[in-house]
């Protein structure tokens, strides 16, 4: 990212967080005024020095720009040392901020300075990196890896994989590892692990709904639980992690932020996980009794039971289900934070075709998710899919602008219920009239307007049309939206009698 002074680099904060929350690299270039115009009552210059704090990996303070030899070689490497630093491990945001002074037009420079100082100038022959800089180790030691492997010699095991920076190579890692050691798998949707190629692993189904029946919650206790990535979307699953905190619990992560809010884990190996994985996956022998694995079975197998015995009206749930069924393998799927992740982590069962899934869990924010979708899109290069609901839809309308851009088509989903649905789930819903005005609050709106604004289409889609509309959209290749409207009061009111049917249908299978 590239900008002027002032507000403008303040803007970013919401993008600096996401970024650093959710490890993704990311380069924070600011313009600034020049030393001497700072703290002076200058227009546009406010202090910019470290404007981010800690949520950048680093911060620099760029030397004014000077044509001169070590000036340029400086610079040369400072590029070198940001990628570097973006890119991690842990991956993140870097901040660097550039004072400068009029003019800024380029102005002319007597001599052949090219000629003089080729280096400076024109950086290593063959495009080399002006210096290369190696990484540290990511893998642990022989002796490490084999007590990880020791740890995981375990009848009763899980495996728990929470959202991840680099899903496309850990999630093969862990599907991998839960197959050599027979463990079931609690894959997030957003882990990487949940959609493609199982390869003898279990990845488990509907875990968010059955976990919440206290019954299976007892039954499933673990003797070991190895856990990769951040912490996972589901509620019930943090719960249940918590509620067996003096079992062993393992966890395999490379950064150097902290992942376990629930002080739970009782050895933490800093490690790059998808190598770790694996070489564990070539080490462990399978070591699951077959009792423990029918159990996670019967369970999944009763709450899947009970959610294709629901003939009920469709929830906001269910979108999902028509997402899943055609979004492309080659494209992306991007799912908005707030109650679309969680509709995806309980209704979006796991599949053996892959699927590249992503979302701002970092923060869990709804900033930029219009522009987060084109931009993922453009990065895929193939067609995306966007759930999102209203909320953000409105706060990032402006992110529409990106349509023009034709590698960056996007058929955007739009759950639109009026308001915050995800606060029907707290007890304050409860507390009518100041509810729905100060915490749901609707807002009224007809976004088609919006819509139409950047000329754009929107059809308005029934949920159990929304399969073919999908199918249609996607193959047109061009930017659409579609339309769901939806009752917050029902959806949560379907959502709730949903959850009961599983819990008692868990209930009669354990007896």
């Amino acid at each position: 990212m590239v900008t002027t002074s002032g507000t403008a680099a303040a803007n970013l904060l919401p993008a600096v967080v996401e970024a650093a929350q959710s490890e993704v690299p990311l380069l924070v270039l600011t313009a600034d005024r020049p030393h001497r115009l700072r703290d002076a009552d200058a227009n546009q210059a406010i202090d910019q020095v470290r404007l981010y704090g800690s949520y950048v990996r680093a911060f620099h303070e760029v030397s004014p720009p000077v044509l001169g030899d070590a000036e340029l070689r400086h610079l040369r490497t400072l590029a070198c040392r940001t990628v570097v630093e973006a890119k991690g491990p842990p991956a993140g945001p870097v901040h660097l901020n550039f004072p400068f002074d009029k003019p800024l037009e380029p102005t002319a420079v007597p001599g052949d300075f090219a000629q003089a100082h080729p280096l400076a100038a024109r950086g290593r022959p063959g495009s080399a990196p002006f210096v290369r800089i190696v990484p540290g180790r990511t893998v642990p030691e022989a002796d490490e890896l084999a007590r990880l492997a020791d740890a995981l010699g375990s009848a009763e095991g899980v495996v728990v994989a929470g959202p991840c920076p680099d899903a496309e190579r850990v999630g093969p890692a862990v599907r991998a590892l839960a197959a050599a050691t027979g463990f079931p798998l609690l894959a997030d949707a957003l882990s990487g692990a949940r959609f493609g190629p199982s390869r003898g692993a279990h990845v488990v189904a509907a875990y968010d709904l059955f976990l919440r029946e206290p019954a299976a919650v007892e039954r499933l206790t673990p003797s070991v639980v190895l856990r990769v990535g951040a912490s996972p979307t589901s509620a019930p699953v943090l719960e249940w992690m918590q509620r067996h905190a003096a079992v062993p619990q393992v966890v395999v992560d490379d950064g150097d932020r902290w992942k376990d809010h629930g002080s739970t884990a009782s050895l933490y190996a800093i490690a790059g996980a998808a190598a770790t994985l694996e070489a564990l996956a070539g080490r462990v022998e399978r070591s699951v009794s077959e009792a423990w694995a029918e159990r996670w079975r019967a369970v999944e197998s009763a709450a899947l039971e009970a959610l294709s015995a629901d003939a009920g009206e469709a929830h906001e749930g269910t979108v999902w289900e028509a997402v899943l069924s055609t979004a492309p393998s080659d494209g992306a799927l991007f799912t908005s934070s707030s109650m679309p992740v969680r509709d995806l982590d309980a209704f979006g069962h796991a599949r053996e075709r892959a699927l590249f899934v992503v979302g701002n869990r970092g923060a869990s924010g709804i900033d930029g998710i219009v522009s987060t979708a084109f931009g993922v899109a453009s990065q895929r290069g193939a067609p995306t899919v966007c759930v999102l609901g209203d909320i953000a839809f409105f706060h990032d309308q402006n992110g529409l602008l990106w349509h023009r851009e034709a590698d960056a088509a996007v058929v955007f989903v739009l759950i639109d219920n009026d308001g915050g649905g995800i606060f029907h789930m707290l007890p304050v819903a409860e507390h009518e009239p100041h509810f729905t005005p100060l915490v749901a609050t609707p807002h009224g709106l007809d976004l088609g307007h919006a819509v139409e604004l950047h000329g754009l289409e929107l059809r308005d889609v029934a949920i159990v049309d929304l399969e073919a509309a999908l199918l249609e959209a996607v193959a047109a290749g061009l930017t659409t939206v579609l339309r769901v409207r939806t009752d917050r009061v029902e959806s949560h009111r379907r959502r709730g009698e949903v959850v009961d049917a599983v819990k008692r249908s868990v209930r009669e299978a354990l007896g």
